[in-house]
C-alpha cells in the first residue's frame, strides 16, 4: 500500500516547484498523472523530460482561473480515465505589497486563484472523485494561512480560507468516499519564492526562525502529499499537515 500504482491523478500547477516535485513523485510510486500549466512551453518541455526519464504524463495547457478551462480539465477526465482517484490543488500565485498598495485588480486574482480556482476545480471534478470510490483530495496552502509571514495580506487570506474550505469539504464529502486535506509549507525552494530567498536580510530573517536552519525543498512536500494520496493514509481527513523547519513552534 506504500505506491500509488493504478492511481489516476490530477495535479494542477505541475510544471514548477511543488507541483512539478508532485508529479514526479506519483510518476515513481506508479500513478498515472495529469497536469496543467498555463504555459504550452512549460508543458512540453516538461514532458520532453519525462519521456527522457522513462514516464508518461499527459499536459493539459489550462488557466485554473478560467471557468472554460476547468471546464476542459474534467472533460479530460470523463473522456479519458471516467473516474478520478487524487486531485491535487497546487496552481498559486503571490504579489507581494503593503495592504494599501494593491490595486483592487490585484488582490482580486490573488484570491481568485489561490482559493476560488481550487473550490470551482474540486467541484468540477467532485463526480469524478466520487465514482473513485476511495479518493484523495490534497490542497497546498501555507504557513501564511496560520500566522504573519510577511507574504501579503490577500495571499494570507487566500491560504486561511483554503484550509477551512478543505475541513468543510472533508466534513461534508466523506459520505461520497472523498478524503480532503491540506499541505501547509513554509518557505521552499520554488520559482515563485526564488526572488524573495535571494535577499540576503530576508533568507537570514526566514533562517533566524527556522530551527532545522534551512528552507525547504519541493520534493519533502511531494514526499507528504503523497502520503496523503495513498490508501495508507485512509483515516486522515480534514487535517492541515504543517511543514514548517519547525518554524510555528519558535517563538523567539
Amino acid at each position: 500500500m506504500w505506491d500509488l500504482e493504478s492511481k489516476k491523478a490530477v495535479i494542477t500547477g505541475g510544471t514548477k516547484g511543488i507541483g512539478r516535485a508532485c508529479v514526479m513523485e506519483f510518476l515513481k510510486l506508479g500513478a498515472e498523472v495529469m497536469f496543467t500549466a498555463r504555459n504550452e512551453e512549460d508543458i512540453n518541455n516538461f514532458t520532453k523530460e519525462l519521456r527522457k526519464q522513462g514516464y508518461k504524463a499527459t499536459g493539459l495547457v489550462a488557466d485554473a482561473e478560467k471557468q472554460e478551462d476547468r471546464e476542459k480539465l474534467a472533460q479530460w477526465v470523463a473522456n479519458n480515465w471516467k473516474k478520478l482517484d487524487i486531485l491535487v490543488n497546487n496552481a498559486g500565485i503571490n504579489i507581494r505589497k503593503r495592504a494599501r498598495d494593491y490595486s483592487e485588480e490585484e488582490y482580486r486574482k490573488v484570491l481568485e486563484i489561490n482559493l476560488v480556482a481550487p473550490f470551482e476545480i474540486s467541484r468540477v471534478l467532485y463526480p469524478y472523485l466520487q465514482e473513485s470510490g476511495k479518493a484523495s483530495m490534497i490542497n497546498i496552502a501555507s504557513s501564511a494561512a496560520i500566522q504573519d509571514v510577511g507574504t501579503g495580506t490577500p495571499y494570507a487570506m487566500s491560504k486561511s480560507g483554503l484550509l477551512q474550505q478543505t475541513r468543510s469539504l472533508a466534513a461534508e464529502w466523506a459520505r461520497d468516499g472523498i478524503r480532503v486535506n491540506a499541505v501547509s509549507p513554509w518557505f521552499i525552494k520554488t520559482p515563485l519564492t526564488q526572488g524573495y530567498l535571494e535577499d540576503g536580510k530576508r533568507m537570514e530573517a526566514i533562517l533566524s526562525r527556522t530551527p532545522l536552519n534551512r528552507v525547504g525543498e519541493p520534493e519533502e512536500i511531494s514526499a507528504i502529499v503523497s502520503f496523503l494520496a495513498m490508501d495508507r493514509s485512509s483515516f486522515v481527513t480534514g487535517q492541515n499537515i504543517v511543514a514548517d523547519g519547525g518554524m510555528s513552534i519558535k517563538a523567539l
